[in-house]
């Protein structure tokens, strides 16, 4: 009975990690990458901003 108890240790872990996993994607899919790339390409544009707009200290 003992080797059982310890059979069902993984098998419930396997079970609570695909559920987890099932669940992490659903989320994933439904935000998509859209606010991720417009994030990044305000953050380029302030970065080039930044760039051309410093001017050299004691010229």
């Amino acid at each position: 009975m003992a080797a059982l108890a310890w059979l069902l240790i993984p098998l419930v872990a396997a079970i609570g990690a695909s559920l987890w996993g099932t669940w992490a994607l659903r989320t994933r899919r439904a935000r998509g990458d859209g606010p991720e790339l417009v994030g990044y390409a305000r953050f380029r544009e302030a970065m080039e901003r930044s760039t051309t707009t410093t001017s050299v200290p004691g010229s």
